[in-house]
């Protein structure tokens, strides 16, 4: 465990920029960079180009300490290498921000409302890997809750501590992400179930520390409580499908909890952009959503 790093995530000013677009979510995510889907033949050649999306991303000026606390990395970036460091490290060395790995391996189908998270083969090997050999601090993991369903959301929390108890046994700290569907027709009472369950859980734990990764609630500041347990190192917000504008006015009603933003960081961002445009829409993203984050 990196204390300087635990230390900085639990009271460092500032926000999570998520990097960690996998399968699925590549093509899309580098369509909105410019990217079209001819560009690549293979596989590899995608994951060669969101890699050198991300790269540009992290090394351009305004993607500093000073507003982001953390950057989470999806499996295949953390063995690849910005300026012959492997990504967690240039992270952190270079720009002293806490590398994150995205673990999850997608979802299942929809079952009593939820989608739960498919089952992660090799799991303590990665986490060995993550931890001793690319120096990541934490972890993320995804699943979905899609309405309102006592069973489904119990099982969500249960599978989502259980994976976050195998994380911490390997040094690192989970960040369980458990969203909420911002299109559920019931979403707010989907949020304050998810809420009382997350508290029990976590109020039964024993030296463990966790961070959370909620939607931006319905009912302001409804995860106030569960920021002020001791167990919990950070309560953070994702975008959901929200725009940039729309997800930092909701974060700002949430006092204490801070972003962790993907499309709604990236958003502005583009291929054919000069280094200085592309700088200065970074430098933007970074104000606005380190503003929200510091409410």
């Amino acid at each position: 465990m990196n204390y300087t790093q635990l230390e900085r995530m639990h009271t460092g000013a500032g926000f999570i920029a998520a990097l960690d677009q996998s399968g699925g979510s590549t093509p899309k995510a580098l369509k909105a960079y410019g990217v079209e889907e001819g560009a690549w033949k293979t596989e590899d050649e995608m994951f060669d180009l969101v890699h050198e999306m991300r790269t540009r991303i992290i090394k351009a000026p305004s993607f500093t300490a000073e507003k982001i606390l953390a950057a989470i990395l999806f499996e295949k970036t953390m063995d690849r290498k910005i300026d012959d460091l492997y990504t967690g490290d240039y992270l952190w060395d270079v720009k002293g921000v806490v590398p994150i790995l995205k673990i999850d391996k997608g979802l299942e189908d929809e079952q009593d409302h939820v989608r739960r998270m498919k089952p992660i083969p090799g799991l303590d090997a990665t986490l060995d890997h993550a931890h001793k050999d690319r120096h990541i601090f934490g972890t993320k993991e995804r699943s979905v809750i899609l309405d309102y369903d006592e069973k489904g959301i119990r099982d969500i929390v249960d599978q989502q501590f259980e994976i976050g108890e195998t994380v911490w046994s390997h040094g690192m700290v989970p960040i369980l992400e458990p969203e909420v569907d911002i299109h559920s027709p019931h979403k707010a009472e989907c949020e304050k179930l998810l809420n009382e369950l997350l508290l029990e859980k976590t109020r039964a734990l024993k030296d463990e520390k966790f961070m959370f990764k909620v939607s931006i609630p319905t009912q302001d500041d409804l995860y106030a409580e569960l920021m002020k347990d001791p167990h919990t190192v950070r309560v953070v917000a994702l975008s959901g499908g929200y725009s940039q504008k729309e997800a930092c006015e909701r974060l700002t009603r949430n006092h204490g909890m801070i972003a962790s933003f993907s499309r709604a960081f990236a958003q502005d961002l583009r291929k054919g952009q000069t280094d200085a445009e592309f700088d200065e829409n970074v430098r933007k993203a970074a104000d606005l959503i380190y503003a929200a984050s510091i409410t």
